[in-house]
């Protein structure tokens, strides 16, 4: 997976926005089709918490750098698809992880 903290760093004075979504990679498929490759060939939407992103390290390194802007969950997870109940379940439990980490 790529380095998705040293951006937040390197890139501080430009950042107005950020969008809290989760993956998870799917290691031998990107090894199959490439990193050129369409994205979900090699990786799957999942709601946060429940992919691969370390939500922690990617929180403190953005109050590391004083970012104080508006951040939007993005709920994209095909596990909570289907019904109206399972989209209001994946607002919900987005919205309970995330809430240990934001103010």
């Amino acid at each position: 997976m790529m380095d998705y903290i040293r951006p937040v760093y390197q890139f501080r004075d430009k950042i107005f926005h950020v969008h809290f979504k989760d993956i998870k990679l799917q290691r031998e498929q990107l090894d199959e089709v490439g990193i050129t490759a369409y994205p979900l060939d090699y990786m799957i939407p999942k709601l946060p918490g429940l992919g691969d992103v370390d939500w922690g390290r990617f929180v403190s390194a953005l109050t590391d750098i004083g970012y104080d802007g508006y951040a939007c969950i993005e709920v994209e997870d095909r596990a909570f698809e289907g019904s109206r109940q399972k989209i209001l379940d994946s607002l919900e439990i987005s919205k309970r992880y995330m809430q240990q980490f934001v103010i």
